[in-house]
């Protein structure tokens, strides 16, 4: 969907440094195309280029282009095709037999075959190396070789979503250099099968991919573009200004108001797309801040009847955006709908605060990386209803690392289920009893970890639906909106993005 034109809401300051930046688009809007070298920006730090030590959208998008699965998901008709991986079957319900591509080498020489998969599985699934989404894993129980192209993946449990997690969140490394450098080593020096090989990394601040000229012939397409050099830049006002001057070909997750200016200014393609990306606010109901009124569930339902979500969803979220009830994303298997809602009631939200003994309201911590209007669009709901926010507005890995360590009182993030359409990929994270599950309800954690492990479609849903129930019933989350992601490029840049909001440079071409 395209972006309709409207005048730029933010500040004057603002809106002046990307017009006059814009100025000077026309004398250099070809440089990326020029020397064959697409430039895109990253806003959030990618704490580590390896995929099991971040969960940073970037870190995905990342592995897409460096690294390969056994299986992938097309993009567009959402089918499982053989990646590293040609073919698959079920030997039991725990176990997965694959068939190996035979051909592939990595990007430093290395053979691919039955070693590396087994390797990767059996490290990634201990728990002693510290993966940092052990959900992305721990449905794993082991590995083994069959022959040197054939290998058995052993489940915890039966998992319908596993060709999914393979698919994405499960790169195969390589196992004789991986042994020898860790996890260290491939943050700074990656090594993969992708259609990108990594040049260079400077951690969280600059990355450079070059062509892998050596692809193999699987589902991804080969590069087109000889090189990716993308640069970590916070500020969203910069990313537009190099946009306008030709610094940059490609950027995401640009603010609405923003989006909208670029359209009505012309000279750049500008796109919203849908995703799986729901925002949300957690509450520390389970006490891990302390002694706070967000453990009052009087207090957790003032919050959700004081949050206008439709408001700010019409005023500064906008695209494809949609106000969600329900603690995950609509497209996903599993999302039930049928939940509690919490209409924006600011007087009933006064009421319910009397109740809990706060009628003279009471001051909070509150927590947020991204979305800054947004941020201040919700702490204002909560002001006008006697609850007073003091905003910390960290980085993405700093803040994750504060709700998994200490937990917070009260925050504004977002999750984009790491593009699995699968409600497996957001509920264990945030309910299953983890490091950022602010609840701790054994209720909710019985019904997730049936849903979890049953083969039974429906049973999975009846499962799902129980945990979505009660977390609604008990006002755990305030679900705030989808997500659509806003995509500005210049006219040179032929790209189309996909719903799982995954930026595949391998499909990024020149016009």
């Amino acid at each position: 969907m395209r972006i309709a034109s409207s005048k730029c809401v933010r500040p004057l300051t603002a809106c002046a440094a990307i017009l006059s930046a814009s100025l000077f688009a026309g004398t250099t809007a070809d440089a990326g195309q020029a020397d064959d070298t697409l430039n895109a920006a990253f806003t959030k730090e990618v704490e580590n280029v390896d995929l099991y030590y971040t969960t940073a959208r970037e870190g995905l998008i990342l592995s897409h282009s460096v690294w390969d699965g056994l299986t992938y998901r097309d993009p567009v008709s959402g089918k499982y095709v053989g990646n590293l991986a040609t073919a698959w079957r079920w030997i039991d319900d725990t176990t997965l037999e694959f068939d190996l591509r035979k051909g592939v080498k990595f990007h430093n020489g290395e053979p691919f075959d039955a070693d590396d998969v087994v390797a990767t599985v059996n490290y990634v699934v201990d728990p002693k190396n510290g993966v940092k989404a052990p959900q992305n894993v721990n449905w794993m129980k082991s590995a083994e070789k069959v022959d040197p192209y054939k290998v058995r993946i052993h489940l915890v449990a039966p998992f319908p979503a596993a060709l999914e997690f393979l698919s994405s969140v499960v790169p195969i490394y390589p196992n004789e250099y991986y042994a020898k450098v860790g996890p260290s080593g491939m943050a700074t020096h990656p090594v993969g099968t992708g259609p990108y090989k990594v040049e260079s990394v400077e951690p969280g601040r600059h990355f450079v991919l070059k062509k892998n000229e050596d692809h193999f012939k699987g589902p991804k397409a080969d590069a087109t573009i000889g090189t990716v050099d993308i640069r970590t830049i916070p500020e969203v006002n910069t990313q537009l200004a190099e946009l306008a001057t030709g610094g940059l070909d490609l950027i995401w997750g640009v603010p609405t108001d923003q989006a909208e200016m670029l359209q009505a200014q012309g000279g750049f393609q500008v796109m919203n797309k849908e995703t799986m990306r729901v925002g949300y606010i957690t509450m520390d109901a389970a006490k891990r801040t302390g002694d706070t009124p967000m453990a009052n569930k009087k207090v957790r339902e003032a919050i959700n009847y004081a949050i206008d979500r439709k408001g700010i969803v019409d005023a500064l979220i906008k695209g494809s955006a949609q106000v969600i009830d329900s603690a995950c994303s609509p497209i996903q298997f599993g999302c039930d709908q049928d939940v509690k809602t919490y209409d924006y009631d600011p007087e009933k939200a006064k009421a319910l605060l009397q109740e809990a003994g706060y009628g003279d309201g009471f001051s909070v911590e509150f927590y947020a990386y991204r979305d800054r209007s947004a941020a201040e669009a919700l702490m204002n709901n909560l002001s006008a209803v006697g609850i007073q926010p003091h905003l910390n507005y960290l980085q993405y890995a700093a803040l994750a690392d504060k709700v998994r360590q200490d937990g917070i009182p009260v925050g504004f993030m977002t999750w984009g289920s790491n593009s699995i359409a699968d409600v497996s990929a957001i509920l264990p994270e945030f309910f299953g009893g983890g490091g950022q599950d602010q609840a701790r309800d054994k209720e909710v954690m019985e019904a997730i970890e049936t849903g979890d492990t049953s083969i039974d479609e429906e049973v999975r849903k009846e499962s799902y639906g129980k945990a979505l129930k009660r977390i609604a019933d008990e006002a755990y989350w305030v679900p705030l909106w989808t997500y659509g992601t806003n995509y500005a490029m210049s006219e040179e840049t032929d790209f189309e993005p996909t719903s799982d909001e995954i930026v595949r440079f391998f499909d990024v071409k020149w016009k």
